[in-house]
């Protein structure tokens, strides 16, 4: 259980109302986490309550909204933080900007990962799925823009998308040497069937947001200066219904895909493997160079590393020196 000096050390953290703006957090609070500037305010996003509406907005547009380890720590922080105002209806996940809603992971983060750290990567997407997914209150992606791997895997958790005319949805992993396990590969076959999702994957397919709401990826598209005039509509509409229905609905609408807790375990495993491999930094590398990666020279060293074992098989290598060739 909480004490209420951590409810009020988190309330400081946010970007206050009006009337509490001016206030700075006491001298003897404990150093900022990484990520928190400060007077202890978020860095990486922005948050605001407004009319019984919980704004939360990436604030990297320098890098199409991209994540880094201290934005999915600030991502969630504030949406749990609504569990603390009974009177928020609904939460709106969103990018700065009108270019992106998020590109998904930060490269240069990204490439920081090995096998030995991944898990302090992995634990906060899947602690961001789950705290989204955990409120009592609908959470809707108001997404602009590109939307893409991480990004698009962030829209996946959210309860309800719409999005703008100029937004385009996509899984980039395979093109750039990652593994959208951590969402897609278990939600996307049941949002929008099999076979989709395997190409949506396996070929890096993107769907601009009008042919995504044909498939059922998405709830809506809208011209984009109308995006958040709708999204407010989604909201009010929102806010006249019982909160007690929607908390109960939403943890019944989950039962299915809440049991699919033990596939998120094994894909953030597979992706600790992933993380810090030469085919990974190939990918990541040739993205942020402008170049397309070469992922061929894997295969053909791993085809001659096979050559290489079926020969010494066949030379029987496989055996003590003293009993070869006899």
């Amino acid at each position: 259980m909480r004490s209420s000096y951590d409810v009020t050390k988190r309330r400081a953290m946010r970007v206050p109302r009006e009337e509490s703006l001016a206030k700075k957090p006491p001298a003897n609070r404990p150093a900022t986490k990484p990520g928190k500037s400060a007077n202890g305010r978020y860095g990486d996003i922005l948050y605001e309550v407004k009319d019984q509406v919980a704004w939360v907005t990436i604030n990297r547009p320098r890098v199409a909204n991209a994540f880094r380890e201290q934005t999915l720590d600030e991502l969630i922080d504030a949406l749990k933080s609504t569990r603390e105002d009974p009177s928020i209806a609904c939460a709106v996940v969103t990018g700065a900007g009108d270019k992106a809603f998020s590109a998904g992971g930060d490269f240069y983060a990204m490439k920081r990962l090995t096998f030995v750290n991944g898990a302090m990567w992995n634990d906060r997407m899947q602690g961001l799925a789950m705290a989204i997914r955990g409120l009592a209150i609908p959470v809707i992606a108001m997404v602009n823009g590109w939307c893409m791997g991480g990004g698009h895997e962030l829209a996946l958790w959210c309860d309800l998308v719409i999005a703008s005319e100029n937004a385009v949805l996509g899984q980039t992993g395979a093109k750039v040497g990652a593994c959208p396990t951590v969402g897609a590969t278990q939600y996307l076959p049941r949002i929008i069937g099999e076979r989709l999702a395997r190409e949506m994957i396996f070929c890096a397919r993107r769907f601009t947001a009008q042919e995504a709401v044909e498939i059922g990826l998405i709830n809506k598209c809208v011209p984009q200066s109308e995006l958040r005039k709708e999204t407010l509509a989604w909201c009010e509409t929102i806010k006249g219904h019982s909160p007690q229905t929607l908390r109960m609905t939403k943890k019944s609408l989950n039962f299915e895909s809440d049991l699919l807790y033990a596939s998120w375990q094994h894909g953030m495993e597979l992706l600790a493997h992933v993380w810090g491999s030469e085919e990974s930094l190939e990918g990541m590398n040739a993205f942020l160079e402008g170049r397309k990666p070469d992922f061929q020279k894997f295969r053909m060293r791993n085809k001659q590393a096979l050559e290489d074992y079926l020969d010494g098989c066949a030379r029987d290598l496989n055996a003590p020196p003293s009993m070869r060739g006899t």
